[in-house]
């Protein structure tokens, strides 16, 4: 009866660590999908903002340009 007790104890010791870094590692990569998942999410929304921030440049160039095409022409 001791020696089932002691190699209980032995197991025990040796593969609660092994189960705990499992579980820990299980849990660190969802999280690491997740943000992945955001980084991307993000990069994206990055990428249209900035087409979106050109197209507004070039239409402001052009307004700029006919507005002092105008102003040219007034004089």
């Amino acid at each position: 009866m001791i020696i089932v007790l002691t190699l209980l104890i032995v197991a025990l010791v040796l593969f609660t660590p092994k189960i705990f870094l499992r579980n820990n590692i299980y849990y660190v990569s969802k999280d690491i999908n997740k943000l992945y998942a955001h980084y991307i999410s993000l990069k994206e929304e990055n990428r249209f903002l900035g087409q979106q921030l050109e197209d507004m440049k070039f239409k402001n160039q052009i307004m700029d340009s006919l507005i002092l095409d105008n102003l040219e022409n007034e004089k």
